[in-house]
């Protein structure tokens, strides 16, 4: 909360609560005005009325009823960088009353109006970057730079869909009887809940966000209780460029998060549900969301396979491999898991990746020079070990890395390790860390056939000069988007998404379709 708006919060906490005492209502004012103005100073932003300590509901900032908060950490330093509400069940059932409210009057809305709102708002992103991405920083770990980079693919979600709220086309469909006209509209779908993770704190908001709202959709916004700020920060902003009270509301939560995700998709006021995260997680909330038929878009784990065949620019192929696997310090859904390599390049493919992954700085990611920073907590770390530990185990070698850094932070050894054999855990388990396994093949067929031995298919990306094999593989591999000659491929114009057990619909491109329904009017007496 920013110290320029404390008088409002003041009042607000008096209307909260009228009949408590007006001492214990004014110690619990300045409580919240310290932390506020602690939090702010532990982020060092220049505008500190970015930073919110309260979650928000109908337009204003607000505690959770019970008084509880979550603690967020620095995953780099472990100091504190302030609190949020650990909200529940009864702040979720007002956020989604107001988002139903709201819905009335938003969805009404012309689409130049959200346009010109959504255009607003990317403006302010793009005035407030530097500050953005420092909370980014600072609450993920992720280094300063890969955190602008970050906020940029943010904010391009905004100023996509701020063109796409005009484009939202109907159809006239030519009718076989002389007296009809067909014609085909879409309207905003409703309330939508929307639950996002730490990884990108910022991006997994707006490319869910923006198409809401240039829909004509009012949201709840579920964020990870790791990486709140961010969020919050973007709600100040949208509320700013001008969009409505209860247009947006956020709930932040973490020991009541099975309560206010059930509510999320159970309450029958909402009528679309987007999640980003785990298939575990996933297949849960779907099953909840399938009890009142909602509209689902999901995005959840991969597995992807990075392969490069003997007719690779080998050079090419390791920066591609570095950008794909090491970004986020392995972190992302879309990040190569597994990586192939075919039999005559295997050598010189693994030597040079080795090298590049040694030269790697990890540090605190508003350090200079720092390449690549912390994972979000212990678990993550447990995990990267258990996968190397257990490749090891069944003859992989290791070249780079392998163990934890010492000292504070959750920081990992970015790690190689060749001749991992097709079993080894980290070939069937998203790692979710900064660890490169390299598994030899020796023809297209054979690689073909492990890459797609998977229950997920998010992302897969592969190193060819051969035209003919290029078009053979990106039909072949089983995932929903493919890289040939590039590790990077995520951008808002493109339609984002997986198959089989990595997720539903798409977003990005064709995003705004997820939360539209189509109607058809015919004219008749004509």
């Amino acid at each position: 909360m920013a110290l320029s708006s404390t008088p409002r919060f003041a009042l607000a906490a008096f209307r909260l609560s009228p009949t408590a005492p007006k001492s214990r209502l004014l110690t619990k004012t300045l409580i919240a005005y310290r932390m506020a103005s602690s939090s702010a100073a532990n982020f060092g932003v220049k505008d500190a009325s970015l930073i919110h300590n309260q979650g928000y509901i109908d337009g204003k900032w607000v505690d959770a009823q019970e008084g509880g908060v979550i603690k967020v950490t620095n995953p780099s330093t472990e100091e504190d960088l302030g609190t949020v509400p650990e909200m529940g069940l009864a702040e979720t059932k007002q956020a989604i009353d107001a988002a139903a409210r709201a819905f009335k009057s938003w969805s009404k809305t012309t689409a130049k109006e959200r346009h010109d709102i959504l255009k607003k708002f990317y403006a302010l992103m793009q005035e407030h970057t530097e500050d953005l991405a420092r909370i980014i920083t600072l609450e993920n770990g992720k280094p300063l730079a890969e955190a602008k980079g970050e906020h940029a693919y943010s904010a391009s979600f905004i100023e996509w869909f701020a063109e796409e709220a005009v484009r939202t086309y109907g159809e006239v469909v030519p009718s076989p009887f002389p007296h009809i006209r067909n014609v085909v509209i879409k309207q905003p779908i409703g309330v939508v809940s929307i639950l996002t993770p730490w990884n990108f704190p910022s991006a997994m908001i707006t490319r869910k966000l923006g198409a809401a709202l240039a829909a004509g959709c009012t949201t709840v916004i579920k964020p990870p209780p790791e990486t709140p700020f961010s969020a919050l920060a973007l709600t100040e902003l949208a509320t700013r460029a001008g969009v409505p009270p209860g247009v947006i509301n956020v709930v932040t939560t973490q020991a009541n998060v099975v309560d206010v995700g059930r509510e999320m998709c159970e309450n029958d006021t909402v009528r679309k549900v987007t999640f980003t995260g785990s298939t575990p997680v996933a297949k849960v909330l779907y099953g909840l969301a399938a009890k009142g038929l909602k509209k689902v878009s999901i995005e959840a784990g991969g597995n992807a396979p990075f392969i490069v065949f003997d007719d690779a620019d080998i050079p090419a192929a390791v920066e591609g491999a570095i950008a794909s696997k090491f970004r986020g310090s392995g972190q992302t859904c879309v990040c190569a898991n597994r990586i192939y390599v075919q039999d005559s390049v295997y050598a010189d493919f693994a030597s040079r990746l080795a090298e590049k992954v040694a030269a790697f700085k990890v540090g605190d990611g508003l350090e200079a020079g720092t390449t690549h920073g912390p994972l979000i907590h212990d678990k993550a770390l447990e995990k990267v070990q258990r996968h190397i530990d257990d490749a090891l185990a069944r003859g992989a070698q290791l070249l780079v890395g392998g163990t934890r850094l010492p000292g504070k932070g959750s920081f990992f050894q970015p790690t190689l390790l060749a001749d991992v054999p097709a079993d080894a855990l980290v070939n069937s388990e998203e790692t979710f860390g900064p660890l490169g396994a390299l598994t030899r093949f020796s023809t297209e067929e054979e690689v073909l056939r492990l890459a797609n031995d998977a229950k997920v298919g998010l992302a897969g990306y592969f190193y060819s000069r051969d035209v003919g094999r290029v078009w053979r593989v990106a039909e072949a591999l089983e995932v929903g988007m493919v890289g040939t000659n590039t590790g990077l491929i995520s951008q808002a114009v493109i339609p984002f998404g997986g198959v089989k057990e990595s997720g539903l619909g798409r977003e990005g491109a064709h995003g705004i379709e997820e939360y539209m329904n189509v109607k058809f009017v015919a004219f008749g007496g004509l």
